[in-house]
């Protein structure tokens, strides 16, 4: 299986440290307001890494944070702590905030059909973890106290910029004032936040260097090497966590470790609508929950997600989602087939034996899905043409689990028409053939109102074939 690596800006075979165990962390939610589409578009996105390493027989072990504290509105370690933010918003305590949307947020998975993390470690549970991660790098000289907190000195690190690629030295020259004079460094960063003399937060705790809370960047080293190990395999995430939040994991990571942090690094790029980043702050976010209210279901978001590359800057609209949901209720045409066994006349037109492994290649072609979602919809196109024999149905229905295995669809699972319907369309199957067009096109509209289709054919010994609308 090929993936791009950020960390050598390559694409590269994936070659796990104890095959078949492929270890995976991905960075998860803040849980401090509802995920908008462009949070979905990434973790839906990581969905698709883990499916696609079992499609290649790895036994992917995955770790998703919860992140429920410390996750400031500037990743420079500036501002309030999203939580409290979301606390004093809805006239509730930073508690009440996570519990609620950590919960919304495992429901919402399974709407959208992901698979579920091995773990879903919260920031909030693994604070012994995190003071401890803090002590071994106190102990090994990377670390400084000022008022605020305990910072990591990243000049002790020699190559901190080199996975972004940073000029720390530009960095120096350019950064704007700032807010806090005591930090050695801009590229400095917070590994313990102090609370505030003059205030208190709902979520703080002790620590060998004041009440306190732990900062962002630590929270993800410290459970992830807690449940995968000192070196990972991958690490996911989004574009814009390479810069700060990545390149900090790295750093207190190897500097605590004296290991390499991950081998592999995957990086979703930004969703843009009407051309600007989809942002809280714009104010031009789209939830789950608004797309189900404009009639779409969350299998055609899904698959709108799949129709780009993880690699390119994904623009959403209207319209591709119902291109997106045109191209879904195709594939459900083709997948009713299966209750609708005709006698092909030409019955070796189509291989479904052929069809998984191919897609397998395609989408380990660094999780190729446009070019997969091409190949699948002229697999539909041809499968709709030839129809299935009975001897052969068996086969389809395990293309269709293929095809749902790997990219998360609901294809195997659509269902058979009720018997009455089955009878309306005998009733029009004889109107046909009496010739008695109008009580046919009666018929047709009664199933309509009931959402299905029918199409009619003279051959293949099916009169009518039956779909969803």
């Amino acid at each position: 299986m090929l993936l791009y690596n950020t960390l050598t800006r390559r694409t590269e075979e994936i070659v796990p440290q104890q095959p078949p165990v492929v270890t995976i962390y991905t960075c998860g939610p803040t849980v401090y307001d509802y995920p908008h589409i462009g949070n979905w578009f990434t973790f839906i996105r990581y969905d698709l890494l883990v499916r696609t390493l079992r499609a290649n027989g790895m036994q992917p072990k995955w770790v998703m944070n919860i992140t429920d504290v410390g996750h400031l509105t500037s990743d420079a370690d500036e501002g309030e702590d999203k939580l409290e933010k979301g606390a004093r918003r809805e006239h509730k305590t930073a508690w009440d905030i996570a519990r609620y949307y950590s919960d919304y947020f495992i429901e919402a998975m399974g709407r959208l059909n992901m698979l579920a993390p091995d773990y879903l470690p919260k920031a909030t549970e693994h604070i012994p973890e995190q003071i401890a991660l803090i002590q071994t790098l106190e102990v090994k000289g990377y670390t400084y106290v000022i008022d605020d907190g305990v910072y990591f000195d990243t000049a002790k690190f020699p190559n901190y910029g080199d996975f972004a690629h940073l000029d720390l030295d530009e960095l120096q020259a350019g950064a704007r004032v700032e807010q806090n004079h005591q930090k050695h460094s801009p590229s400095d960063f917070a590994l313990w936040k102090l609370s505030p003399a003059d205030s208190h937060r709902d979520m703080e705790w002790d620590s060998p260097w004041g009440k306190g809370f732990p900062g962002w960047h630590l929270e993800c080293s410290a459970m992830s090497m807690k449940y995968l190990g000192e070196t990972l395999d991958i690490h996911s995430g989004g574009i814009d966590h390479i810069p700060v939040h990545h390149t900090n994991e790295i750093a207190q990571s190897q500097a605590a470790t004296g290991k390499p942090f991950a081998n592999y690094w995957m990086h979703t790029n930004h969703i843009l609508i009407e051309d600007e980043k989809i942002s809280k702050s714009l104010g031009n976010t789209i939830t789950l929950e608004d797309i189900e209210e404009k009639g779409y279901s969350l299998e055609a978001f899904r698959l709108f997600v799949l129709e780009s590359s993880y690699r390119s800057q994904s623009k959403f609209s209207w319209q591709g989602l119902e291109a997106a949901s045109n191209r879904l209720k195709d594939l459900h045409a083709m997948a009713v087939l299966q209750w609708q066994p005709a006698l092909t006349k030409d019955r070796n037109t189509f291989s479904f034996v052929d069809v998984p492994e191919e897609m397998r290649a395609i989408l380990s072609n660094d999780l190729a899905t446009p070019s997969l979602l091409a190949y699948i919809s002229d697999v539909s196109k041809q499968v709709q043409a030839t129809l299935v024999h009975p001897s052969r149905i068996a086969h389809f229905q395990a293309l269709l689990e293929s095809i749902d295995s790997m990219l998360g669809t609901k294809l195997a699972e659509t269902p058979d028409i009720t018997s009455e319907q089955k009878d309306l369309i005998k009733q029009r199957e004889t109107a046909r053939q009496q010739k008695n067009w109008a009580e046919s096109d009666s018929l047709r509209a009664k199933l309509a109102e009931q959402g299905v289709g029918v199409r009619d054919r003279d051959d293949d010994g099916l009169d009518t074939i039956w779909f969803y609308l």
